[in-house]
């Protein structure tokens, strides 16, 4: 599997599965929000086993720049919230520091 698509679709599955928290205990939603925000949850840490990363730690890093853009998405998408030009250049920033950790070359 393609690595943005392991990462954007990991980001998508612990934001849902996060929201879901959210949602019941600040929104007063249903409790039964939180069986398929688990289940989320626990697609989302399969997924970032996947990642071609060689350590998870790196990994996880690498993953951080998509989740933020993936969470200013959300913010504008599903909570009706646009983001601002700083969330934008932040997100920039991040994604770039992604990309550099986790396909710089390195030696052996």
């Amino acid at each position: 599997m393609n690595t943005a698509v392991i990462y954007v679709t990991a980001a998508l599955a612990e934001i849902a599965g996060c929201f879901a928290f959210w949602a019941w205990l600040r929104l007063d939603k249903s409790v039964y929000w939180l069986a398929p925000g688990m289940l989320c949850l626990a697609a989302f840490a399969w997924l970032l086993a996947l990642s071609p990363a060689d350590h998870a730690g790196r990994a996880y890093a690498a993953y951080g720049g998509v989740y933020i853009l993936s969470s200013l998405l959300w913010l504008w998408a599903v909570e009706g919230h646009r983001p601002d030009q700083w969330d934008v250049i932040g997100a920039v920033a991040c994604l770039v520091g992604a990309g550099i950790i986790l396909w710089a070359p390195r030696g052996v």
